[in-house]
């Protein structure tokens, strides 16, 4: 073994009594094992609530998407597309229209978005896991109805079980001509709600219609605003991505989810790390309290640092002993907060001891977690980079004075 490691070790380990200097080192273990255990926590949760946000926007978001690169909409009946409707591999098919309108409540009105969906939408098998009250249903006995989001609902008081009451829909005349009587600029129609969906803040503003209600309202009757693709499962949606680009020319965009929700994936990526940057600075607090144990830890081994020195041991050698004693105390606490990280995850995932509070949908109502090994690795070797600093700062402390120490003795 390692002359430095041996003696760092016996000097870890052994000690017939209590100095100042193991409760120091003991408190800087201490801080190590807390802030490790804690990344491990939250970067779970994190991991946790993002597999849960996007599974619930996968609800109405679909594998990919294709757009017009300018305009709000395009023609959908191009060469391409109706070869790509017929395609086995495709589990839906469904044309999006969709703009801004006003609705209107009894005497409530709000702003909201309308979007128009081809029958295909509903063989999303997730759809009923959105709905809150109600049902999915878009057609009814031949008449149209609407899904609507619980922003709409609580903003405007929507009783959907009322027969007398329906939504009044006002969205802009595309003719633009200016009338005398405002009412002249708009297109109304009116539709009974069939149902409320809730699946996060930035969809639940919109009211689900059939694309035949949306075409009539919007005076557009061939148009639409995307077509959502979803396909069956065993599918490379990476490849058909790139497939679907190839093919259907320079005029259209093909996103993914991700892509479709940009906004929502960043702003979960930069809380994740600005949390783990907080984190990791708690845990450089923390390894640097080692150089203060350390020093005192030299101050009272200053005869041992004597006597190996009058034996002919070196300052590479007395450096390694306090570096190494660092690394092990930093070590142990990386190690043990790992475990306790590891075992605190487990029992959340079975037993879920905390809860999540307000309507977030997740099993048994307990803040999701998943562990990931690439957050094991990350963690390890961040504790292990600052731990090396904190050590190394300490052994060059170490041999500072070393001949006043020699000429004390």
């Amino acid at each position: 073994m390692n002359t430095s490691i041996y003696i760092a070790k016996r000097y870890l380990v052994s000690g017939k009594k209590m100095h100042a200097v193991n409760i120091i080192s003991g408190i800087s273990m201490l801080g190590i094992l807390i802030g490790t255990a804690a990344l491990i926590i939250l970067l779970s949760v994190f991991n946790g609530l993002e597999k849960v946000i996007f599974a619930l926007n996968s609800n109405f978001s679909p594998e990919l998407r294709i757009e017009a690169k300018l305009g709000k909409t395009f023609n959908p009946n191009i060469a391409y597309l109706k070869v790509l409707h017929k395609d086995t591999r495709l589990l839906s098919y469904t044309e999006i229209l969709q703009d801004k309108v006003v609705i209107q409540y009894g005497e409530k009105t709000v702003p909201g978005n309308i979007r128009g969906v081809s029958d295909d939408f509903l063989k999303n098998p997730r759809l009923d896991s959105t709905i809150l009250d109600g049902s999915f249903t878009l057609h009814s006995d031949a008449s149209p109805m609407a899904v609507i989001g619980v922003i709409i609902q609580n903003s405007l008081s929507v009783n959907i079980n009322s027969t007398t009451t329906p939504i009044q829909i006002y969205a802009p005349k595309r003719s633009g001509a200016i009338s005398i009587d405002p009412s002249d600029e708009f297109i109304n129609r009116s539709i009974y709600p069939s149902g409320v969906f809730s699946i996060q803040q930035e969809d639940d503003d919109i009211v689900i219609v059939p694309l035949d209600f949306a075409r009539e309202l919007f005076d557009q009757p061939v148009a639409v605003s995307s077509i959502d693709l979803n396909f069956k499962k065993g599918n490379d949606i990476t490849a058909l991505q790139q497939e679907i680009k190839n093919k259907i020319g320079d005029q259209f965009t093909v996103k993914n989810r991700q892509e479709q929700n940009t906004a929502l994936y960043k702003t979960l990526n930069y809380e994740k790390w600005a949390v783990f940057m907080i984190l990791a600075f708690v845990v450089v607090i923390a390894a640097f309290n080692i150089i203060g144990s350390l020093t005192m830890l030299v101050i009272d081994k200053r005869k041992d640092i004597a006597i190996l020195s009058s034996l002919g041991a070196n300052r590479r050698l007395i450096q390694g002993i306090f570096f190494f004693e660092g690394l092990m105390i930093s070590l142990i606490g990386c190690i043990a907060g790992l475990l306790l990280g590891l075992v605190f995850c487990i029992l959340q995932q079975r037993y879920g001891l905390i809860e999540v509070g307000g309507k977030i949908s997740v099993p048994n109502n307990a803040y999701p977690v998943q562990l990931k090994a690439d957050n094991f690795a990350l963690v390890f070797l961040t504790v292990t980079v600052i731990s090396v600093i904190a050590s190394g700062i300490s052994a060059r402390l170490s041999v500072k004075g070393l001949d006043d120490i020699k000429q004390d003795l």
